[in-house]
């Protein structure tokens, strides 16, 4: 190790990386290092440049769309490189100018100050599976979007579906219909052709998660996530794949936070405001625990969880082994006994969801701690 700490600051883009060094120190200089390319070899040659003289040098650079490939790279030769959180990134009030050259030694700054805020790097395999997990989503969204355009252009025609869309009646009904216009039968076609599709990708996909996860290091997790309500596989995998190693996390409450589920605050003095949630952090998985907390809702008594018998069994939405079970708090607290608590009380529906949704990630966060989890 060397003797003295220099900090650097890098600008990430897609062709070039512009470097800034901040020498250790309250007081040390800030200086511009130049650009480079974005390259392995051109970051080979920068860290023996600023690694040599006994200096020690410390990297960090924002989280963006190239990836964690420069933090990996660095870390494999044992240099310290952190990926920060731009929206954490602390902003001087009426700065109004804004180049690469001065994030580059914003960064190097904050850096040394220790005002920055890193962003969890999963490794090679676990954002293999999250990439999946996204496309996955993309697929979902495009049959989405597919499905309206179709019943958009249904509606023009004048074309009312009165019972539950997407079923075989449903289509058996759309090969049916006829128009004046010959245009509007090759519209229609390819309206069809084009849900078709999307539903063929997105079941694809789905095929290749279930297959991959049993390789996958934290499906034990997944399996155990899916003794509670609401969370079969598909979300169970999804969730685990946004959020990443829950370890991280000291308690159920940093988890809601990071999660985007409390209130939002603004008290002064002896005036106290509190708000909706403040929404942060990733919304897939806070969607996720949105829907997951609409099943005990509609956990009545003639749905098939309250007709299997058991107050276990109302928590889940498959059969758990006696050992998932009892480390399961899910299976003991499912949220129907607090929706109905609520709903007494007069609260508005979406405040209820998100109230289970906050109590769901308190056991997302408990049953993660208790699986084990293989070291790679």
């Amino acid at each position: 190790m060397g003797d003295r700490i220099t900090y650097v600051g890098l600008d990430v883009h897609k062709d070039s990386i512009v470097v800034a060094v901040a020498e250790g120190g309250l007081h040390g200089e800030v200086r511009e290092y130049g650009r480079i390319a974005n390259t392995a070899a051109a970051l080979a040659r920068l860290l023996r440049k600023l690694g040599g003289d006994g200096v020690t040098p410390r990297f960090c650079y924002e989280a963006g769309p190239c990836g964690y490939g420069i933090q990996r790279q660095l870390s494999a030769q044992r240099h310290e490189c952190v990926v920060v959180a731009p929206s954490l990134i602390p902003k001087r009030a009426g700065d109004r100018i804004k180049t690469d050259r001065r994030d580059a030694a914003s960064l190097a700054r904050l850096h040394r100050a220790g005002e920055l805020t890193a962003v969890w790097v999963p490794d090679a395999g676990h954002e293999a599976m999250r990439d999946l997990v996204r496309a996955r989503l993309d697929a979902v969204r495009a049959l989405r979007r597919a499905r309206q355009q179709l019943s958009g252009f249904l509606l023009r025609q004048g074309c009312h579906y009165g019972r539950p869309a997407w079923t075989k009646l449903h289509r058996r009904w759309l090969a049916g219909l006829r128009f004046a216009q010959a245009a509007h039968h090759i519209v229609l076609e390819d309206y069809i052709q084009a849900v078709e599709a999307a539903r063929e990708r997105r079941d694809r996909l789905t095929a290749r998660i279930e297959a991959m996860l049993p390789d996958w290091a934290l499906a034990p997790v997944v399996a155990a996530l899916q003794t509670m309500r609401g969370m079969a596989l598909v979300n169970a995998v999804t969730l685990i794949a946004e959020l990443g190693d829950l370890s991280r996390f000291g308690n159920a409450r940093q988890l809601m936070a990071y999660r985007g589920l409390v209130p939002s605050e603004h008290s002064s003095g002896a005036s106290v405001r509190r708000g909706g949630i403040t929404k942060a952090g990733n919304s897939a998985a806070r969607r996720l625990l949105i829907e997951a907390s609409w099943t005990p809702a509609f956990a009545g008594a003639g749905s098939t969880a309250s007709r299997r018998g058991s107050a276990a069994s109302c928590c889940s939405g498959r059969k758990a082994s006696p050992s998932q079970s009892a480390r399961s708090p899910g299976r003991r607290n499912c949220g129907c006994a607090r929706d109905r608590k609520l709903a007494r009380t007069g609260k508005p529906a979406n405040v209820v969801t998100t109230a289970i949704a906050r109590e769901l990630a308190g056991f997302v966060w408990a049953i993660a701690r208790q699986v084990p989890v293989p070291v790679v």
